[in-house]
């Protein structure tokens, strides 16, 4: 029987194909660059109002010029009523936020956390947060009246079911080794919550307050449309009576600053609370 060898051949080496170059969707720039886009973003529709305001096309009754703006703003600031008509509403977002977010937040930790709690809860919170807050007006006036605390339950109706999902689906993110790794050094699941989970989340919980701050932030312009005698919103109601169309973009100037510093306030705090997150 003839002997028959095994004989490794080695193949010759196969060029791999270059890798074909991708370009990115989302690309950096320096930070000039950033802060002329930041800058251009404000001057060039500042510059078009402006320039559409003064060519005659539109009247000054339906768009007046920035000057006229300010001279609305600077009177509003001098005889006190800006600055009353703000803290107004200010105290009206902060009691509504406040106590939406000491609603929303422990539940939707509980609901990220607990097995039972999130088939429980998220079928009527589901339903709920699909009801515009806006339609509760009438109910929260015949149940409340039209004092402040209808104006308050508005602002937690428009908040707090949204904030409340959104904390749920940040604390379900956190990794499950994390958990794994807890649990394998001996801590219990109240420890596990407190010094793993709830850090891991803090961050994605302060993006969702930062959203539904602007939630509130809107509704309360609403809420002060209706059954008012003080706020922003029943500021721009008793300027449309009288066709003050200079008073009412000075308002809408006030309403997107003070947003834009809340805005910016929740971001810091994101960022100094969660370094250690993307």
């Amino acid at each position: 029987m003839a002997d028959t060898t095994l004989v490794s051949v080695e193949s010759p080496p196969v060029e791999r194909a270059a890798a074909p170059r991708v370009k990115l969707l989302k690309t950096g720039v320096s930070r000039r660059t950033a802060w002329l886009l930041r800058v251009a973003s404000v001057v060039v529709p500042f510059v078009l109002w402006w320039a559409v305001s003064g060519s005659g096309i539109v009247p000054d009754r339906f768009l007046p010029a920035p000057p006229e703006v300010w001279a609305a703003f600077t009177e509003m600031a001098a005889s006190g009523d800006l600055q009353s008509d703000l803290l107004a509403s200010l105290g009206r977002i902060g009691a509504g936020f406040a106590l939406a977010v000491l609603i929303s937040v422990p539940l939707g930790f509980l609901m990220g956390t607990v097995s039972w709690a999130q088939p429980l809860f998220e079928p009527i919170i589901g339903i709920l947060r699909y009801l515009p807050a806006s339609a509760f007006i009438p109910l929260l006036i015949i149940w409340l009246g039209i004092g402040e605390t209808s104006k308050i339950a508005l602002l937690v109706l428009g908040v707090v079911f949204f904030n409340t999902l959104m904390t749920a689906d940040v604390v379900r993110q956190v990794p499950r080794r994390l958990l794994d790794v807890s649990a394998t050094l001996g801590a219990g699941r109240a420890r596990v919550a407190a010094r793993v989970v709830f850090p891991h989340a803090l961050p994605g919980i302060l993006d969702a307050l930062r959203v539904n701050a602007a939630v509130a932030y809107n509704l309360v312009v609403v809420a002060e449309l209706i059954a008012a005698t003080s706020g922003l919103g029943y500021r721009i109601t008793r300027a449309q009576r009288f066709l003050q169309t200079d008073k009412i973009f000075a308002i809408l100037i006030v309403i997107g600053l003070i947003g834009l510093t809340i805005d910016v306030t929740l971001r810091v705090v994101r960022a100094r609370v969660g370094r250690w997150s993307a």
